[in-house]
Formats: structure tokens, C-alpha cells, sequence
């Protein structure tokens, strides 16, 4: 887990504005670091405003199939079914019909999250009230056990991609921060969990200079392995990039780290971690398959909590450049970004 401070929770809300561009409706000069005293706090209020947002829009909707007996008839009527349940001798017939409800698989996701905050959130008084009055336009929609959602299956098209970003924000808080205590009850966490940070991390970093940089082809690139025989393929693993950023024969290669500790001492040793290393290089050994010197490789560390101070070094491997920076989240947004800018302006 991460400790979360205010600065680094003001500072994931950029990230998440950064990762889901659909945050719009959020302006940027509208949070305070002393709006949030946990990232609770932060996840109840993004997730409130994007319902607000999305009910001016309306619910998403969609046809469900119904099969229940009736007084009267509604839809197709199931002989076989009427006469096993003896409808008939009670004035009622079988049927089977398609209602457009908003009980759908997304409003459920998202009532059963902002309920889940709400009861075991540890919120500011005005953040509970809202989430209370957004949970009034959900009275008609089911609750799910939140633990079941299978994320991945999860599907988006022209009438509901409106709710990728609320998707993905409930998916934040369920996975970041839902967890279960020595009794087996289910609470939510103060702090967020890394392994969900480091995927907003990822995402971040991929999407602002997607943004920033628009004249930079911007990518997270599959990356071919430099092997003459084909078959050989079948058996080595996928190698895909976290960013590659490329600009006419000059490419960088980013690999996104979030741990706790980015650099170890052993033995009196100081070095990085070596598996780290081996992966960026290969990453740009096998892009730069004619040796031309034109691709480089850098890992970009996240800082939050780590107490060593791991050093920002460059080094020529082969014949190409290997770098290491690192992005220290509790610091001002400003200092952040110029981090990140600095590194487009020293490698194009």
C-alpha cells in the first residue's frame, strides 16, 4: 500500500484527468489539497460529479428479457410454463416479454460502488450527502456484489461509451481499495493499493504526451522480437511497451515502474534493479535491429515513499542509450510536468 499525503492526492487526480480524459467536467482549478483528507474523499467526489454528469445525459438503457406471470397478457405467452405453475386456475397467465430498463449491468457497477463508499467510506460529511443524493436516482436499479464483476467483459459502444471513465473510476475504488478485515468484513482502504497506482501510472504518463505532444507519435507498441527464423516467434514471450515516443528516425522507449523502492543496496552495493534494466534493453536492442544508435531506452521511476534517493544516470549499451529518471509525486503538478516535458526536450 501507499501512504497517501495531499499533495500525492492532488496529484493522482491530475494523473486521473490525464489517464481518462473524459474528467472534463472537472476543472482542474476547482480542487484544493485541502478539499480531500484522503483518497477516499477524492474517488467519492470524481465519482459523484461523473454521475451528475452522466444523468444529464440520462441512464443508459437497455432491453432485458422478463419472464414472470401475470394478470394480463404482456409479450409471448408460455403455454408450458402457465400450466406448471397452475397460472391458469389462478387467473394468471405466463409470460415472456423485453422491457428497456435502466437495470442495466452498468447502473448496477456504479449504484453498488457509490453505495459501497457511502456506507464503509470514510468521508467528509458533504461527500456522503452527495453520494446520498445520487443514490436516489438509482432506487431502480439492483445492487451486485461488487467482488464478481468480471472487469475485462466489460463492453463499450456508441450508446454507452459515456461510461468508460465511471467504469473505470468504480473499477479504481473496488480493486484500489476494497478489501476484507480479520473477520471477513468488507472494508475500504485509506490508502491506495500500488499495483493499481502503477497502472494509473502507466496510463498517465502514456496519455499526457499523447496530449502535450502532439507532433510525437505516441504509442504503447508492440515491439518485434530481431530473429530471422520465424518459427522462433511462436515461443518467446509478447514484448509490448508501457510508451514509445518517435519522431522522424528517432524513437524513446519508456518503461513505467511504481514500487515502493526503485533502488536497493546489497552487500554495501548500491545498484538498480537488475530485471529492470534487462527488460528496457532488450526492449531497445530488439527495436533498433539495424544498430543504428537512433533508439533509446528509459526507465521512469515513480517516487512516493522510497527512502534511498535513487540516482538519475545515462549510460551507452551496445550502442544505445540507456537512461534511468525518476517522477517524484509528492511534489508540486508544476515540478511534474516540467519533469516530463524536459525528457521529451533532451531525447528529440
Amino acid at each position: 500500500m501507499i501512504k497517501s499525503n495531499n499533495i500525492l492526492i492532488k496529484n493522482i487526480y491530475y494523473m486521473l484527468s490525464y489517464a481518462f480524459s473524459t474528467l472534463e467536467f472537472i476543472t482542474k482549478d476547482s480542487i484544493k489539497v485541502e478539499d480531500f483528507e484522503n483518497i477516499q474523499d477524492l474517488l467519492s467526489v470524481i465519482l459523484y460529479k461523473g454521475i451528475t454528469n452522466q444523468l444529464k445525459r440520462g441512464l443508459y438503457k437497455e432491453f432485458e428479457e422478463l419472464k414472470e406471470e401475470l394478470k394480463g397478457i404482456k409479450g409471448k405467452i408460455n403455454i408450458t410454463q402457465s400450466i406448471k405453475q397452475n397460472s391458469f386456475m389462478k387467473g394468471n397467465i405466463f409470460c415472456e416479454y423485453d422491457e428497456f430498463t435502466e437495470n442495466t449491468y452498468f447502473n448496477k457497477v456504479i449504484k453498488s460502488t457509490c453505495s459501497l463508499l457511502y456506507k464503509k467510506g470514510d468521508l467528509q460529511e458533504v461527500n456522503k450527502k452527495n453520494l446520498k443524493r445520487a443514490l436516489y436516482f438509482f432506487q431502480d436499479i439492483e445492487e451486485i456484489n461488487l467482488k464478481k464483476v468480471n472487469w475485462n467483459n466489460i463492453t463499450y459502444h456508441r450508446n454507452n461509451s459515456t461510461y468508460k471513465m465511471l467504469i473505470n473510476i468504480c473499477y479504481l475504488i473496488v480493486k484500489g481499495l476494497l478489501m476484507t478485515d480479520d473477520k471477513g468484513n468488507t472494508v475500504l482502504n485509506k490508502t491506495m493499493d500500488s499495483q493499481r497506482l502503477h497502472k494509473l501510472y502507466e496510463k498517465f504518463v502514456l496519455n499526457y504526451y499523447k496530449k502535450e505532444y502532439p507532433d510525437i507519435d505516441t504509442s504503447a507498441g508492440y515491439i518485434e522480437w530481431n530473429t530471422n527464423k520465424e518459427e522462433n516467434i511462436y515461443f518467446l514471450p509478447t514484448m509490448k511497451s508501457d510508451v514509445m515516443l518517435q519522431k522522424g528516425d528517432k524513437v524513446l522507449i519508456i518503461d513505467t515502474k511504481f514500487y515502493s523502492h526503485s533502488y536497493k543496496v546489497y552487500y554495501d552495493k548500491e545498484s538498480y534493479i537488475s530485471g529492470n534494466l534487462y527488460q528496457i534493453y532488450t526492449y531497445v536492442k530488439n527495436k533498433d535491429k539495424y544498430n543504428t544508435g537512433n533508439v533509446k531506452g528509459l526507465l521512469l521511476y515513480a517516487k512516493t515513499e522510497d527512502e534511498f534517493i535513487t540516482p538519475e544516470r545515462e549510460c551507452s549499451l551496445g550502442g544505445n542509450t540507456v537512461g534511468v529518471k525518476v517522477l517524484d509525486l509528492n511534489q508540486e503538478w508544476v515540478m511534474i510536468k516540467k519533469k516530463l516535458d524536459d525528457i521529451v526536450k533532451g531525447n528529440f
